[in-house]
């Protein structure tokens, strides 16, 4: 069966969700995330689980972005088993990004479920 929001994804934003499930896999995290920034960068991180030092895929995305010297940000994938991006992501992408930018959250294979906006 065809994911409909898969199929309607610009083929930048699939770019994004390639990225964030290749990052997944490769690290074995529960998560992968990538973000696009206003330069047409990417950035693609895994949730970073140490005992001294805790981050999410979607704040390593954007710590990556900030000190690659990132003006802002113009979309974010989330490939999780969560339903939903935790507010203190959505949180991070806004005092980074600003509002309005849009975030797709999918499945660890990559299949999107849902989007939101910060």
């Amino acid at each position: 069966m065809t994911d409909p929001l898969a199929t309607a994804l610009a083929p930048e934003d699939q770019k994004l969700v390639t990225l964030a499930r290749a990052t997944r896999g490769r690290t074995g995290g529960p998560d992968g995330a990538a973000v696009r920034d206003t330069d047409g960068r990417t950035y693609a991180a895994a949730t970073l689980a140490l005992p001294s030092l805790s981050v999410s895929a979607l704040g390593v995305c954007v710590a990556m972005a900030h000190s690659g010297g990132s003006a802002g940000l113009e979309a974010a994938v989330l490939l999780t088993d969560a339903t939903e991006v935790a507010a203190g992501d959505l949180d991070a992408l806004r005092d980074f990004a600003g509002p309005g930018v849009p975030v797709l959250l999918g499945d660890p294979r990559g299949a999107v479920t849902s989007s939101t906006t910060t």
